[in-house]
């Protein structure tokens, strides 16, 4: 297969896209429209400077300028248009489903109600099923640097508007931030009805993963790259088929990996492990959904059953209903 002609599978391909920060798909020039609408001051002076800042060694750099973007929305409208812009964007990809993250805490800590950051979002999304037919489940994640206390608050704010969220998240700073300090609110959130996920294994050891499935007893693992350090581990993952959400653009920025031809998602495959491509924070990390299979299948060379194959994993890996599971790997095989 050619290079153009994997690039136009990848482009037509229906994809789904199951680990997606909104605040980290804040494009510079929203981020200044806002800020600007908003009477806010940022460090930056231009939407270049923004873009040389985006220069990370590792996680915590990243999240240091992450929630310096983020501080800029405050409003119900702020939250509807990043979210607007982002499913617009991955529309023009071919992106038929998302199952997006939203951190409540970086903007409750900040004064800004839950009700305003959920209600904006979710009238984004609802207007993306409409307008651009893309389905889609909400995750509200817990801040893992911040206190399982925290989380706690973030949960009973979240219940009256219970059926506008599906599920829970653990994002944040992964190292010194262990799944075992998240099991009770874990516990309460899964009880209140919420799926659960959480971060693991992208710079925290195997270990965390395996607190993710015992402890935290998540439905899907979100990175999990390390897995691979713990055969175990790989055997278990691959016999109970947990989804892993992996995110190559993502991993090569933040410098989990030195070089994309080394991602070892081959490996993963071969060794019956179901994982996802992801964007994570597309603004940052340079690339939405196309580019992350895009720029993935030239470095390590898949097949063009491979690339099908990523594609039908997003899909059972979501949570959409049995039924529409098989209808969108359908449209899949009708490409064949």
């Amino acid at each position: 297969m050619s290079e153009t002609e994997l690039k136009y599978l990848i482009e037509q391909l229906p994809k789904a896209e199951l680990h997606l920060h909104l605040e980290g798909s804040f494009e510079p020039e929203l981020m200044f429209e806002i800020a600007k609408r908003n009477q806010l001051k940022i460090k930056f002076e231009s939407v270049e400077e923004v873009k040389e800042a985006y220069k990370f060694n590792n996680l915590q750099e990243f999240l240091d300028i992450y929630y310096e973007g983020a501080g800029v929305l405050l409003k119900e409208q702020d939250f509807f248009d990043l979210t607007w812009a982002y499913l617009t964007k991955v529309h023009s990809q071919n992106v038929v489903h998302v199952e997006v993250f939203f951190d409540p805490q970086t903007h409750t800590e900040r004064g800004v109600p839950f009700e305003t950051v959920l209600l904006g979002i979710y009238k984004a999304l609802e207007k993306g099923q409409h307008d651009l037919n893309i389905s889609f489940c909400l995750i509200m994640s817990y801040l893992r640097h911040l206190s399982e206390e925290s989380a706690f608050k973030t949960l009973e704010q979240s219940l009256a508007f219970k059926d506008l969220i599906d599920g829970i998240g653990l994002d944040s700073s992964e190292v010194g931030n262990p799944p075992e300090k998240f099991e009770k609110v874990f516990k309460a959130s899964a009880e209140a009805g919420y799926k659960l996920c959480a971060h693991a294994g992208e710079e925290g050891p195997a270990s965390y993963i395996w607190g993710a499935l015992d402890l935290l007893k998540v439905d899907r693992i979100d990175h999990g790259n390390r897995c691979l350090e713990d055969e175990a581990l790989v055997e278990r993952l691959a016999e109970e088929q947990m989804p892993l959400t992996l995110c190559p653009l993502s991993n090569l920025e933040l410098k989990v990996i030195d070089r994309l031809e080394d991602y070892p998602l081959r490996e993963m495959m071969k060794k019956g492990l179901l994982v996802t491509l992801n964007s994570d924070d597309p603004s940052y990390f340079g690339g939405y959904m196309n580019e992350n299979f895009i720029q993935t299948a030239l470095a390590i060379k898949l097949s063009r059953d491979e690339i099908i194959t990523l594609a039908k994993n997003a899909f059972d890996a979501s949570w959409l209903t049995e039924e529409e599971k098989l209808k969108r790997k359908e449209e899949i095989d009708e490409m064949r």
